[in-house]
């Protein structure tokens, strides 16, 4: 008899837990390298918690199948230098967001060292491959100042790979910050490097920040395009 009663229970533990369906899961890379100061660190931050809670970027989540979006936030920098600051957050409304949002300004910053675009891309892909989360696509949004990698696997590899899984590489070329100087890149335009070298994928484009002012409009635009899945834009999406 007591056997008996144990049986439904012994069913439920035995039971897999359903993966939660999400119309989008989001990898928000920030650069972290030793070009970007810890003060730019919090700039960056504030702006995508601006973006994330702004009324037009919650409309576009709900106007997605689920309602819903799977969001996490990771600074990357070295080889061996990533940090998830956010983990993996469902975002279904403006209280998740808001609470997102609080989450992402609070922790210290743990990435640094050189550029290791590779190595960032690759921990963006297993991030999405290794969560309890069942999006219908995968994007990893990659920012940076530069496209140079000096460490940690080759872009062209780590690109491929990502791009093979299935995974969209976005991105937020940061042109200046201060903005006291320019920022450009290796033999030509941050914007054709991000297009030649990082981006991929369905409907893949960059966006530029080419002004302080510019960086939180730059990101709320370029994640309402992220999240209502729009595509046929050109690669080097209008500052």
């Amino acid at each position: 008899m007591q056997l008996a009663r144990l049986f439904p229970v012994l069913a439920l533990l035995a039971a897999p837990v359903a993966a939660q369906e999400v119309d989008l899961e989001l990898v928000l890379m920030a650069d972290a390298t030793g070009s970007i100061s810890t003060e730019e660190i919090l700039f960056q931050r504030q702006g995508y918690a601006q973006a994330l809670t702004d009324p037009e970027v919650l409309a576009a989540i709900a106007g997605t199948a689920y309602g819903s979006i799977a969001i996490t936030y990771v600074e990357w920098g070295q080889f061996d230098s990533q940090d998830v600051v956010v983990p993996w957050m469902v975002i279904a409304g403006e209280a998740e967001a808001a609470a997102f949002a609080a989450a992402l300004l609070d922790p210290p910053r743990r990435a640094f060292g050189r550029n290791a675009i590779g190595a960032a891309l690759l921990f963006g892909k297993a991030l999405i491959e290794e969560n309890d989360i069942q999006g219908w696509r995968h994007i990893i949004d990659f920012s940076a100042d530069s496209t140079g990698n000096f460490n940690g696997p080759a872009t062209e590899e780590a690109r491929a790979e990502v791009l093979a899984a299935g995974i969209t590489i976005n991105g937020l070329a940061i042109a200046c910050r201060g903005c006291s100087a320019g920022w450009g890149d290796e033999g030509g335009s941050i914007e054709a490097g991000f297009r030649d070298r990082i981006i991929g994928g369905p409907g893949a484009f960059v966006v530029t920040a080419d002004s302080a002012p510019a960086f939180a409009d730059a990101v709320k635009r370029k994640l309402i395009l992220e999240i209502s899945g729009l595509h046929g834009l050109p690669a080097v999406a209008a500052r």
